[in-house]
């Protein structure tokens, strides 16, 4: 079993070893084994860097809220349950091992987007005061921030006077989270999921942490079942398209291409692609990549997020990264974007995500 979180070291900022430019030559694996946990930190920094709440959660929002989005169907989450009435005090097992006691759920700070859009789904998101900054969706977009990147303020989360706080294991430090332990909230921090098999049972620990596990099995039965047939949409095609996921922040020198077990691996496969990444040897989630690197994947569509893509100019800039313009997604400009916050919801929200990227990758529009 892992080791409980209060035993872990602390983590220091391992991930600002990755911040370099593309190389244009030498060999794809030049570093150390990027796990998937990367990509969290590194879409946290993306949606959050501007959302710091160490003035206090009352001046803590995400940058780029539109107005617009109420509108849009990919922005907004829906419930199963508007009348959800929760039955506790209720017990869960969370990603620790600890069973944790939940008598209150009144007042609930959520850490991370996809256990946000849940709690939002499962008919309690009137009861969310506190949120981190991917938590992008309308509903939860004028709740208070209280994380600067992956990192939780004690003090911002306190001062919202929470029942219960929900936690994905990437949001630290754990001296943050043994503060609101400490102050007598319970912590629960939910299993971490990287592949769509596993969305149904984070939704149903979640639900049971808060008192509603029949609201959970509905919502994870609901989110199963508009996936396969989302999926079942994807053309039936003799050669299926090589994808390749591109990580980047071009103004932080981030560039990463994605291999097994970075979840975007999964929405590729489950997109009817084939995760260039993979498909050319990688064994690591993410990888900084090359230009050689770039032309061995060779990858007829490249799947980004939409920060990612603007952070390097568009298009017009992406194809002028070495070894982009030389890949066949490059010369044909087929670049794929879906919102990061979405991108990486694996839960409720999947459903949309993976139909954006099949209209996109087949242009069924």
């Amino acid at each position: 079993m892992a080791p409980r979180r209060a035993d872990r070291p602390r983590r220091g900022r391992w991930w600002c070893g990755l911040v370099r430019p593309v190389p244009t030559g030498g060999c794809a694996v030049t570093r150390p084994r990027v796990a998937r946990r990367t990509i969290v930190v590194l879409l946290a920094l993306a949606l959050g860097l501007g959302a710091c709440a160490t003035g206090g959660p009352d001046t803590a929002r995400a940058e780029g809220s539109d107005p617009s989005a109420a509108d849009d169907p990919t922005q907004t989450v829906g419930t199963v349950d508007p009348d959800a009435s929760p039955v506790l005090p209720a017990e869960v097992v969370d990603a620790d091992g600890r069973t944790i006691r939940v008598d209150d759920v009144s007042r609930i700070v959520s850490l991370w987007g996809n256990i946000t859009e849940t709690v939002y789904a499962l008919g309690l998101g009137d009861r969310v005061v506190g949120r981190d900054v991917a938590s992008t969706f309308t509903e939860a977009e004028d709740v208070p921030v209280v994380t600067r990147a992956h990192d939780v303020s004690a003090e911002a989360v306190l001062s919202l006077r929470p029942t219960v706080v929900l936690v994905d294991p990437t949001i630290g430090p754990p001296e943050a989270l043994d503060h609101i332990r400490g102050a007598g909230v319970p912590v629960v921090v939910v299993d971490e999921v990287t592949t769509i098999a596993g969305i149904g049972d984070r939704i149903v620990q979640i639900a049971t942490a808060l008192g509603v596990p029949e609201n959970g099995r509905t919502l994870a039965d609901q989110a199963t079942e508009e996936i396969a047939a989302v999926t079942a949409t994807v053309p039936d095609v003799d050669d299926p398209p090589r994808i390749a996921f591109l990580y980047m922040r071009g103004s932080a020198g981030v560039y990463l291409l994605a291999g097994p077990g970075s979840g975007a691996d999964e929405m590729i496969t489950a997109a009817g692609g084939v995760d260039a990444g993979t498909e050319m040897g990688l064994d690591d989630p993410f990888t900084p990549i090359t230009s050689e690197a770039l032309t061995q994947a060779a990858p007829d569509v490249i799947l980004m997020t939409t920060t990612g893509l603007d952070s390097v100019g568009g298009v017009d800039g992406l194809v002028e990264i070495p070894g982009i313009a030389q890949t066949p997604a490059g010369r044909d400009r087929r670049i794929v974007t879906v919102e990061d916050g979405l991108l990486y919801s694996f839960g409720g929200r999947t459903a949309t995500a993976l139909e954006l990227m099949i209209d996109q990758i087949y242009e069924t529009d």
